[in-house]
């Protein structure tokens, strides 16, 4: 999630209101609706001089309409300035959100349809949320209690958790959903990522700082390739590059340049069940409408096809993009 943003063109609106997408809306264009991002508007409080979430999440699909999600709490329980837990599947046809009226943690196809609701041992004050790519898992960090609630891993369809070891901090699904990646400040200022097997088994290693620091990180289908995203530097006209590095051999890519302006920053990185890497990368400051484009990254040559692009409000508190 990120701080202050409709797109630019508004074509069409639908309402996501209880559990269900308001009737006839859900299948109103061809295919599986999907979404690119989510984002909510921006309020300003005069007595406290302070902004703070307003109104509903709205989702920004693919083929250009806003659905307002009525059901998704707008802020966290006890704290009107932060906003409560969102978030969308890397394919962007599921999200998860925690309920106005109880803040309960739920899961529900974008376009519509029943939301299941996960166990209440989910539930808590200050999580975030991770959706693996088809969005049939999702990953629960409890924010600013990584010493007392480590992090779970709960199958949507079952219920079933996996809890991984306290301490561990959540970086994201590999591509095929069945394996997490994980990091860990050690006592001797480093910081150690696991790749764990939802099936059981790990893979740790301490990697160099150039993938500890990098902007976004992704772990492949194979559970063991980690692709970091390095940031560019201004000064030296450098651009952004790209760098794959194997958890299991310890092996770093020399790397590739991206053909990107050197101060653009990566916003999110997935690798799609198919093996291909995708990113978004992201214009647009506070105040200003956000210009999105995804790209499907080489991470060996460094080209980069851009895929998609959007833009979201300049009213915006905070956004979401899918696969975040």
């Amino acid at each position: 999630m990120r701080h202050p943003s409709v797109t630019a063109a508004l074509l069409a609106s639908a309402v996501i209101g209880g559990l269900g997408l308001t009737p006839g809306a859900a299948h109103a264009q061809a295919g599986t609706p999907a979404a690119r991002a989510a984002w909510i508007k921006s309020c300003h409080d005069k007595k406290d001089d302070s902004d703070y979430p307003c109104g509903h999440w709205r989702l920004v699909m693919r083929d250009g309409r806003q659905v307002v999600v009525r059901d998704a709490a707008a802020a966290k329980e006890g704290a009107k300035d932060e906003t409560a837990a969102f978030a969308i599947s890397a394919d962007g046809r599921v999200m998860a959100y925690q309920r106005a009226r109880d803040h309960r943690l739920v899961v529900q196809p974008v376009a519509g349809g029943p939301a299941k609701l996960l166990p209440k041992s989910a539930d808590a004050v200050n999580l975030t949320v991770m959706l693996s790519p088809k969005g049939d898992r999702v990953m629960i960090d409890y924010g600013n209690e990584p010493l007392v609630r480590p992090i779970k891993v709960i199958t949507v369809a079952t219920g079933q958790s996996t809890t991984l070891p306290l301490g561990d901090s959540m970086l994201g699904f590999s591509g095929d959903g069945d394996e997490v990646l994980t990091s860990r400040d050690l006592s001797d200022n480093t910081t150690r990522l696991t790749a764990y097997r939802l099936g059981g088994g790990s893979i740790k290693r301490t990697p160099p700082q150039v993938v500890h620091g990098a902007d976004a990180l992704a772990l492949a289908p194979d559970g063991r390739t980690v692709a970091a995203f390095v940031a560019g530097n201004a000064d030296r006209k450098k651009p952004p590059r790209v760098r794959t590095y194997d958890l299991e051999s310890g092996e770093l890519s020399a790397g590739a340049d991206l053909p990107l302006k050197p101060d653009t920053e990566t916003e999110t990185a997935w690798w799609g069940p198919d093996g291909r890497l995708h990113a978004t990368v992201r214009r647009g400051d506070d105040g200003e409408a956000a210009v999105v484009r995804v790209l499907t990254v080489d991470p060996q040559s460094g080209k980069a096809t851009q895929t998609d692009a959007y833009t979201i409000s300049k009213t915006r508190f905070e956004h979401v993009e899918a696969g975040e």
